[in-house]
């Protein structure tokens, strides 16, 4: 007597045969110049990849709120703060929390950030501490972004990394509530930031 197999669902089937392809960030441009993305599709290109962005909580919200804030007080006007904005590296265009990026409101009316106008890009991470950590961090790292801040709500603290390598960061520093994060650019101090004034 034959036995019957059921089939599976069909998300199963359609997964086991799914292919990926990588887009360059040229055609990741063309999709959004065409429309074929447009602002409604919450998507960035991580390393060839278009991967879902994380909603927002509460937490998470406010304390890119305060972050912004406090930036602002403190950056020189030789430099510009950037709030989820992308920035263009070799193959990857994230739209990091925050970016502190050398120029004026008009630098960038034509391009991204590249590399070399990079201060301090910065992350707030809560649920999506793990990517902010591995991928973003070696992606940051790579593109030899000299100084990456995670502002890590899950843990309570500021997370320094510098040093940049080709597998990742080689120095990570971390500030907790008490203590004053440094506002370094080009080697010039901007003052500090209280760990405190950030977390929620």
């Amino acid at each position: 007597m034959s036995a019957t197999v059921a089939m599976p669902p069909i998300q199963t089937r359609l997964a086991g045969m799914a292919t990926f392809f990588q887009l360059s960030v040229a055609e990741y441009h063309e999709m959004i110049r065409t429309g074929i993305l447009s602002t409604e599709d919450r998507v960035e290109l991580l390393d060839g990849y278009l991967v879902n962005k994380m909603p927002q909580n509460d937490s998470h919200s406010s304390t890119v709120d305060r972050l912004t804030e406090d930036l602002i007080k403190r950056v020189p006007a030789n430099w510009r703060v950037r709030i989820q904005l992308p920035i263009t590296l070799s193959n990857s265009e994230p739209e990091p929390d925050a970016a502190i990026v050398r120029g004026d409101r008009r630098t960038f009316d034509h391009r991204h950030p590249e590399p070399t106008d990079f201060g301090i890009v910065i992350e707030v991470a809560d649920t999506s501490l793990t990517l902010d950590r591995r991928e973003k961090g070696r992606l940051y790292a790579e593109a030899n972004l000299r100084e990456y801040w995670i502002v890590n709500v899950e843990d309570n603290q500021v997370e320094v990394y510098t040093n940049p390598q080709v597998a990742g960061y080689a120095t990570r520093t971390d500030y907790r509530p008490g203590q004053s994060v440094p506002l370094i650019l080009d080697g010039t101090s901007h003052g500090t930031i209280p760990v405190a004034d950030l977390l929620p």
